[in-house]
């Protein structure tokens, strides 16, 4: 009974849908980026501290609950207009796919890098919409455009953060998901094939984000564009997400 529970438990921090709406909920609630940011890292890490305790291996019905859960919110995500829930449903959808690499035998350590390989960057988005509701009042696509025209530095690193968020060569996830897909061929080519179905509506999603916020004729109000020392931080981590990508082309496994 205690093995069920651990792995009731981790379903909650390793979101499987329904649990997976406890996380949106509270992330939903919370309003200053500090704490949104602890969340987003500390969230997966506790279902994988929870998962290092079970003495059994996880049942294969699990990878189907993991790919439908993280389908169910990347689809999801393609109607989202507000960063903030953008952000929370890209992560429900990325971390679920933890479980593959658990279920592959992975060690726990490996699979805490991949969860900080998915996490930083939502972390960074974090920022960077509280950066837009301080300029604009709110953190939505729609409401304005032309980011790229008004306020180019910030919409240079908004664009790369959400790159490496979807997965975007050579960043982390990127090479988390070519390692996932791998692993799932072992168990059931048809869980590969939707994970790669994932990856692209990822992609499409951050599209339309983009589209929605950076793109168009900016209206006349002038707000203030990232100064040197924010540029230089969010560069700073973005390279070192591109060096730990880099690096661990052959030792993610």
């Amino acid at each position: 009974m205690t093995e069920i529970l651990i792995l009731f438990l981790a379903g909650l921090f390793l979101p499987l849908f329904p649990l997976s709406m406890g996380f949106n909920w509270l992330l939903g609630r919370m309003q200053s980026p500090v704490l949104r940011a602890l969340a987003l890292l500390l969230w997966p890490q506790a279902g994988l501290l929870l998962i290092s305790q079970l003495e059994f291996a996880v049942p294969d019905w699990f990878l189907l609950l993991a790919l439908a859960s993280s389908g169910f919110y990347a689809f999801r995500a393609l109607a989202l207009r507000d960063v903030g829930e953008w952000s929370g449903f890209l992560a429900t959808s990325s971390w679920a796919f933890l479980w593959i690499p658990i279920h592959a035998g992975t060690a726990i350590m490996n699979v805490q890098l991949y969860a900080l390989g998915f996490s930083v960057p939502l972390v960074l988005l974090a920022f960077l919409g509280a950066g837009l509701e301080r300029r604009f009042g709110a953190a939505c696509t729609g409401l304005y455009g032309g980011l790229a025209e008004s306020i180019p530095r910030f919409s240079t690193i908004l664009v790369l953060v959400v790159l490496a968020i979807i997965a975007t060569p050579l960043f982390p996830a990127f090479f988390i998901m070519l390692v996932t897909i791998t692993q799932a061929m072992s168990v059931m080519p048809a869980i590969a094939a939707g994970i790669a179905v994932v990856w692209l509506l990822w992609s499409w999603a951050g599209a339309l984000l983009l589209q929605g916020l950076v793109t168009g004729t900016p209206d006349d109000s002038r707000p203030a564009d990232l100064h040197t020392g924010a540029i230089l931080g969010y560069a700073l981590i973005l390279v070192l997400l591109l060096v730990a990508g880099i690096a661990g082309m052959g030792v993610l496994s």
